[in-house]
């Protein structure tokens, strides 16, 4: 049973406000983050720290839902900060404030490897007053990351209520999702990730698990601005001893090799002969995001059809949904991560949900359920 599918008895307390932390050396960006949270009615700012060493002392003082760490800070700085906050406060979700710079890149990723469950690219401060973008983004991460801690804390609520009700009345858990049978077993050709909040970590996983094993190409979504995909590229080739590449316009794709999506542009696929091709796009930004998930899709479905495999892995929002419509249509197979493994269980529950999931698997079970479908084994 999933706890954050349990709905509330009749006379339950309501849900409390997510609780939230602001650790940022910036007097402006702090006081201007803090009145955006605190005008929210299901956010409430718990406390504002000047620096890392305040803030893990805030942390441990109020045990928040939710931290936002700035990167760059006297004192202590948030990378340092960072596996203390995880200690004092090791139920907490950790955004990490990054500049979009190269060193803010290098960081964030290392941020994220060490326990950061996502990011926000910071404007400069003079740049705030009209940042609507990004305070429609650290909005919906402050709410996606927070909603599991505040369900968690209101889970014994739930129990204890349910133990009043007579008859044994139990509260009611909508079902799981409904798997999508596989009605034929052709081996795919190729292989398109989808993955955004915590896709670093799982994709890691994922290619580890997969590196040395491949005789086709993987293509990879993952939801991040210019700079940071280069180095997630890097990074994960380090970590996990794949070829994993930052892709560019026109290459030709090779067997085994992870290919990345760029920041700001689109990814899509073309063939010729055989021959596979990445093309590159500026085509508008779809679910607020660029490069997005659907478009990947619908050209994985125009090109390889049955014959691809489509996995989309953790991230908040539903990108990958209206893509994976068409390719599941053609008879591809769709493997979702698990809603206990992904940090946010938006894009994998969106395609789950809907019925377009062939398998819905835990991130360490993703690998081998590739590999299996590669063998044409069923998952």
């Amino acid at each position: 049973m999933s706890l954050s599918r349990a709905q509330p008895l009749t006379g339950q307390a309501p849900a409390r406000k997510i609780r939230v932390l602001v650790i940022d050396d910036s007097a402006v960006i702090r006081g201007l983050v803090t009145r955006w949270l605190s005008g929210e009615a299901d956010i409430e700012v718990v406390g504002a720290a000047v620096n890392g060493k305040d803030g893990v002392d805030h942390a441990e003082k109020f045990k928040p839902d939710l931290i936002i760490l700035d990167i760059e800070m006297p004192v202590m700085d948030g990378v340092t900060a960072l596996p203390a906050i995880r200690k004092i406060a090791p139920n907490a979700r950790v955004i990490m404030a990054s500049t979009l710079t190269q060193r803010g890149a290098e960081v964030t990723i290392k941020a994220l490897a060490a326990g950061a469950s996502d990011y926000i690219p910071k404007p400069d401060a003079s740049q705030l007053a009209g940042a609507a973008d990004y305070k429609r983004d650290l909005l919906a991460k402050v709410r996606s990351l927070g909603a599991r801690a505040v369900s968690a804390a209101n889970l014994s609520q739930i129990y204890s209520a349910a133990s009043l009700v007579s008859s044994g009345a139990r509260a009611k858990v909508p079902p799981g999702p409904t798997l999508r049978a596989v009605t034929q077993k052709l081996v795919p050709e190729a292989i398109f990730i989808g993955s955004s909040t915590g896709g670093p970590e799982a994709l890691s996983e994922v290619i580890e698990g997969l590196a040395g094993k491949l005789r086709v190409p993987v293509f990879i979504t993952q939801h991040m601005p210019p700079l940071f995909t280069k180095i997630l590229a890097d990074h994960l080739s380090k970590q996990t001893k794949a070829s994993v590449v930052e892709a560019s316009d026109g290459l030709q794709a090779q067997p085994g090799v992870f290919y990345i999506a760029p920041g700001d542009r689109h990814l899509t696929v073309s063939r010729h002969l055989n021959v596979t091709r990445i093309n590159l796009s500026d085509a508008p930004p779809e679910n607020f995001c660029r490069p997005a998930v659907d478009p990947m899709f619908r050209s994985a479905a125009e090109t390889f059809g049955e014959k691809a495999l489509a996995v989309i892995l953790t991230g908040m929002g539903q990108d990958g949904l209206l893509g994976a419509k068409p390719l599941v249509t053609k008879g591809a197979q769709l493997i979702a991560q698990d809603e206990e493994t992904s940090v946010v269980w938006g894009m994998p529950g969106a395609v789950a949900r809907a019925g377009l999931a062939t398998a819905c698997k835990p991130i360490q079970e993703i690998a081998p359920a590739i590999l299996n479908v590669m063998r044409g084994v069923s998952v």
